[in-house]
């Protein structure tokens, strides 16, 4: 692997390409912080697909691209004169340093779960008035759900056993269930949110990450449902019209490949 000479060097001919492009392109120099947020979703979203997949080809193309977008908004952070690359490395370096007291200071932690409460002890200690305030209001649910409750259990508050969560799950369950036989549809959506937040909550505790997991089953859905695709096709059928005992045959077919 390079050395840090290298890797600085690296750096510096992407802030100078950078500063090319600003001024001599007409499409990077219209960009702006606004224009650039959902570009800066869309290559996270392709950085996560390439780490879900382990493909360790694509991830550091993927990192790449996501790290010109820091550099871009760091030069745009320059020209108004509000920070650059700069303020933006010593900003999360002061950070990190100030974070870790059993590292920078005297502190001693026994565990993963005693840094993770002097953590959001410190942030609190830094003015922000609530655990939940770094928490992003547009976060996907499922994802926001999971924060939520991380950062909650840093300050102690969660169950302390796996068998808890199931039985508050199961509870929730059973909750749904009586506002299904009720109908009512408002009191039904409020109930099925309440089962998954207690499943996120005891994928948690599993060592289960939600978002990942079911990413996990999206594909592999995908997966066989194009190979029952591709099955009806050979047979010149459509899904449509075929049983779901037919399709049941070639979709077990794609479990056993």
């Amino acid at each position: 692997m390079n050395n840090r000479k290298e890797q600085l060097e690296a750096l510096d001919r992407l802030l100078t390409i950078m500063d090319e492009l600003r001024a001599g392109c007409p499409w990077d120099r219209k960009q702006t912080l606004q224009s650039l947020r959902h570009l800066t979703i869309e290559e996270t979203y392709e950085l996560g697909d390439a780490i879900l997949d382990n493909d360790l080809d694509e991830i550091p193309k993927e990192l790449g691209d996501l790290l010109l977008h820091i550099v871009f908004y760091a030069k745009i952070g320059s020209e108004t004169g509000h920070f650059d690359i700069a303020s933006v490395a010593h900003g999360i370096c002061d950070k990190l340093v100030s974070r870790h007291p059993h590292i920078y200071g005297d502190v001693k932690v026994n565990n993963e779960e005693e840094v993770k409460q002097n953590w959001e002890a410190l942030k609190l200690k830094e003015g922000k008035k609530s655990v939940l305030e770094g928490v992003p209001k547009s976060l996907p649910a499922l994802v926001k759900s999971s924060r939520i409750q991380d950062k909650v259990a840093g300050v102690g508050f969660d169950w302390e056993h796996p068998e808890q969560v199931k039985e508050k799950l199961e509870e929730e369950l059973q909750e749904l269930q009586i506002e299904v036989e009720r109908g009512d549809r408002d009191a039904i959506e409020a109930e099925y949110g309440d089962v998954l937040f207690s499943l996120v909550n005891y994928g948690k505790h599993l060592g289960v990450n939600p978002e990942d997991a079911l990413e996990r089953t999206n594909k592999k859905f995908i997966k066989r449902f194009q190979y029952l695709e591709s099955k009806a096709k050979e047979l010149g059928k459509k899904l449509e019209d075929m049983t779901l005992a037919q399709m049941d045959v070639y979709w077990n077919e794609a479990k056993e490949l």
